[in-house]
């Protein structure tokens, strides 16, 4: 809702005429909140209620982060980033607590993210991961109630919201990649809606639209949804684009990591030609242990 009100604000600024009805809806995502994502759908569960008022034209857009989106659009749909990416870190918060490094051996931290588990498993096996579901303040009453000894939270969240000074350490880039667009807010409507597209483009961020698409990219490529666990984060400064992605099992076990260089220009090129390079690397051997296993 924070998004929404943003965007509503931002629209209003550039065009004091315009009539803006926000028309807040609980997803599925928000409601199930027992079991991890990986568990009941995916992060798609957070947007299809949202699909569905669009095609039935009771709302002309939708706000996402992007980092719940799924990576391939529905048919007669479309997309774009809208405004410069927040900060795309993890965060670490805890209250008794200074950093990540600082756990005990047998301390509790709590994600739902496949993501954050195999990394965090990887860096710190000593650790026990546990599940952790709700909105930003349902997350942090839980962590202040005593349930965990810390949690991880996307870093662009919890400054949106006002919670930035619960950031004890935001998690370096070479320990976590981030969730694919996370920081980016983005806007869904209907691919035929020129008018709307018109109407957001002065929005757009080069910077993180190139990100975003190199990103989201990459996520096609390597089947990046809640069910496996991918990551990915490309550093644009200028014209030039750093992307590094990485695949692996929840365990933390098996992890395959790789990096890529180039242009804006070529932002989804780069992202298909690292997401290839990671499943060349690795074999397929995650993915083939993350399938079901065939009936």
């Amino acid at each position: 809702m924070w998004q929404t009100e943003h965007v509503a604000a931002r629209l209003l600024e550039r065009h004091p005429g315009i009539a803006i009805e926000i028309a807040g809806m609980t997803t599925k995502g928000d409601r199930i909140l027992d079991r991890p994502l990986a568990q009941v759908g995916g992060k798609g569960l957070f947007i299809k209620e949202l699909e569905v008022a669009l095609a039935d034209n009771l709302a002309d857009i939708a706000v996402h982060s992007m980092k719940d989106v799924p990576m391939e659009m529905p048919e007669g749909f479309a997309m774009l980033t809208f405004g410069p990416r927040e900060d795309a870190r993890d965060a670490f918060v805890s209250l008794r607590h200074e950093g990540l490094a600082a756990l005990p051996a047998g301390a509790v931290v709590g994600t739902s993210s496949l993501r954050r588990e195999c990394q965090l498993r990887r860096a710190h096996p000593a650790l026990v991961i546990r599940p952790l579901r709700g909105n930003v303040n349902t997350r942090l009453a839980k962590l202040d109630s005593g349930e965990y000894d810390a949690i991880i939270l996307a870093a662009a969240g919890l400054k949106r919201l006002g919670f930035g000074s619960r950031i004890r350490e935001l998690l370096p880039l070479d320990l976590a990649l981030p969730a694919i667009g996370q920081g980016v807010l983005a806007i869904e409507y209907l691919a035929d809606r020129a008018d709307v597209a018109e109407l957001l483009s002065p929005f757009v961020d080069p910077a993180a639209q190139a990100a975003a698409e190199a990103e989201r990219a990459l996520g096609l490529v390597v089947e990046g949804s809640c069910e496996v666990p991918v990551g990915g984060h490309a550093m644009v400064q200028g014209q030039a684009l750093v992307l590094e992605g990485f695949l692996g099992l929840p365990d933390g076990s098996r992890l395959v990591r790789e990096r890529i260089e180039g242009t804006v220009g070529d932002a989804a090129k780069l992202g298909r030609e690292l997401g290839e390079r990671i499943l060349a690397r690795g074999r397929r051997e995650v993915l083939d242990l993350l399938a079901p296993p065939k009936q």
